[in-house]
């Protein structure tokens, strides 16, 4: 008995493989075809998986089907389902990617500055957004119709975007050319007192509505100076911020020169500020402890002119 029931066990199991799985609707549905097949839609839907259904969405689009459509078209290519509580859909989706921006921005900043714009003026495209294209393809891209009016700066143009496996784009872009001027931003952030290298710096253009009267626009401005005060990566540097590079340290130990006809003294000294080469600082000499004005020469040297009078002296 126990062998003819081993032997039953694969033909009681037979009719439940022959009749398979049902059909039924995928709740979300990736397609990368410009077409909408049956199988993209139902699971299990057998031979009939290729019959074509319609177009799918546009790329970087979807739809929704709701439990009527799904069972009209089950009904159309005759695949054997049914909703079941009419809350059954599908959402339909097609991966894209948008077309890049800055080709946009290429293709017609070349039109426009044949028309008269300046070639260094921004591009402002209030409310556009680059049309989405599929994922594997190589789009191309021209601009038709483009008009530029030098008086208020405004342009309008068409963009035609053509792929394979999607229709061909067109749409109006319209905007403003945007006056630009050079700063130089910091590339890094910089404490008070840092020198500033020529790789702490590099040169851009930015809007001139946006740019601050005392703004650096050139590298050699800024290029070797000291700061006065912190600066954060990419913010512009203003010339009041910077200064000649010290020579002479607040406090610092400094060698006092006195020069005239046939006369050359030298002390020791404190000097009472930071000076750059050629400020004039107050310097106490350590020996009179009088307090006098000096110039800085040279790194830790400062120059005493011949009839300089006291400022002060120091209390003992």
């Amino acid at each position: 008995m126990r062998r003819r029931g081993l032997f039953l066990l694969p033909l009681l199991a037979a009719p439940a493989r022959a009749q398979g799985v049902p059909p039924a609707p995928k709740p979300l549905v990736l397609v990368e075809d410009p077409v909408l097949r049956l199988g993209d839609l139902f699971d299990n839907p057998g031979d009939l998986g290729t019959a074509t259904i319609g177009a799918a969405p546009a790329p970087g689009r979807r739809f929704m089907l709701d439990a009527a459509q799904l069972s009209a078209i089950a009904r159309r290519h005759g695949l054997a389902w049914r909703p079941l509580s009419g809350e059954e859909r599908s959402i339909v989706e097609r991966p894209g990617r948008p077309f890049p921006r800055e080709e946009v921005e290429s293709l017609l900043r070349e039109e426009l500055v044949r028309l008269g714009m300046d070639p260094e003026a921004e591009l402002e495209l209030p409310g556009f957004a680059p049309p989405a294209v599929p994922l594997a393809a190589l789009p191309q891209a021209m601009v038709e119709a483009a008009h530029y009016e030098p008086s208020t700066r405004r342009f309008a143009a068409t963009l035609v975007v053509a792929a394979d496996g999607m229709a061909t784009w067109r749409g109006r872009i319209a905007g403003r050319a945007l006056t630009t001027v050079p700063v130089v931003v910091a590339t890094r952030r910089l404490a008070v007192g840092d020198i500033v290298s020529p790789g702490d710096l590099r040169e851009i253009r930015m809007r001139s509505e946006r740019v601050r009267p005392g703004t650096a626009q050139r590298a050699e401005q800024v290029r070797g100076k000291q700061l006065r005060r912190p600066i954060a990566a990419e913010l512009p540097f203003m010339t009041a911020d910077l200064t000649a590079p010290s020579i002479v340290a607040k406090n610092q130990m400094v060698l006092m020169i006195l020069e005239g006809p046939g006369l050359s003294l030298t002390a020791q000294g404190r000097a009472m500020d930071s000076a750059a080469r050629g400020e004039r600082i107050p310097v106490m000499n350590l020996l009179s402890r009088s307090v006098v004005e000096a110039e800085a020469i040279g790194p830790g040297r400062v120059r005493v002119m011949i009839g300089s009078v006291p400022l002060q002296s120091a209390r003992r």
